[in-house]
């Protein structure tokens, strides 16, 4: 079983510091979250909370991913990252494109692109994106930027994005995995048909499990589950050696978590959120 750290919560000025502890402890990745901005008036649900109101507040720090990303990268060698989720049909794709493949290509590989679809139109309307069909929309935004990221001429012509042979330079000397967020059946359906795994926050373990199995039938049912795929997942439970034994049998294959968030500290000091980085390590990593 793979680790994955969080990073929300901690001062983002102390990411990289804390981004070369958690590789040297063990972790796998760091994962960072998204957002560009928290509106004054929110009238969109949360879709995670039982009321819909989000699990953070407007005083909380959004660092842009890619540049979070590449100053951490510059301070590792091993560690990956992974975006939980980045918001895609909020951007445009040839932007996208260029970010995340020159993240991947100056970290030599160490990126993945954790994708949702989104929930609050305001931010879609603040950053003039439609709100409608964004899940179409991104499905197609993901056909452009893995062309993209194929490196030579490339064109498309389709419903929501057209245009004649372009390069992007640089591009990734491999494909970045796309990890497909969400537990609606549309967010399983594309995971299993375009993505290379599935990344799901913030469940119970019996949630967890179900939502593993209806993810493996899906897969089988699309004619996918003979192909390699990733679930990247945060159960609220101790990650015990039972624990992982489970989740790894449903095919979980990295916890994400938060060693601070998971003593309930939500915003430590740089100090103490390597303590508790070294000290979740110690007792669950090795």
């Amino acid at each position: 079983m793979k680790f994955a750290q969080g990073m929300i919560g901690a001062d983002p000025r102390d990411w990289p510091h804390l981004a070369a502890v958690a590789e040297e402890v063990g972790f796998d990745s760091v994962a960072v979250s998204d957002h560009v901005v928290y509106p004054s008036y929110l009238s969109s649900e949360y879709p995670y909370t039982p009321d819909g109101t989000p699990l953070f507040s407007p005083d909380e720090d959004w660092p842009d991913p890619w540049v979070a990303i590449g100053a951490m990268a510059a301070v590792t060698s091993r560690l990956r990252f992974v975006t939980n989720v980045y918001v895609l049909p909020l951007r445009n794709p040839f932007v996208v494109a260029k970010a995340v493949g020159t993240a991947a290509f100056l970290s030599r590989g160490r990126v993945g692109l954790g994708i949702g679809a989104g929930w609050m139109a305001e931010e879609f309307e603040l950053l003039e994106q439609p709100f409608a069909k964004r899940g179409r929309r991104m499905d197609e935004m993901l056909e452009v930027i893995r062309g993209l990221w194929a490196g030579g001429m490339f064109e498309h012509h389709g419903e929501f994005y057209d245009f004649d042979a372009v390069e992007m330079r640089p591009v990734p000397a491999e494909p970045v995995p796309v990890y497909v967020g969400g537990h609606s059946d549309v967010a399983f359906r594309r995971a299993a048909r375009v993505g290379d795994g599935w990344l799901g926050v913030h469940y119970s373990v019996d949630e967890l499990l179900g939502h593993c199995s209806r993810l493996q039938q899906v897969r089988e049912d699309a004619g996918t589950a003979d192909r390699p795929f990733e679930i990247i997942a945060s159960p609220i439970a101790v990650p015990d050696a039972d624990l992982i034994e489970q989740l790894g049998s449903v095919g979980v294959t990295t916890i994400l978590t938060s060693a601070w968030m998971a003593r309930g500290e939500m915003a430590p000091r740089r100090d103490r959120a390597e303590e508790l980085l070294r000290t979740y390590a110690e007792r669950f990593i090795a």
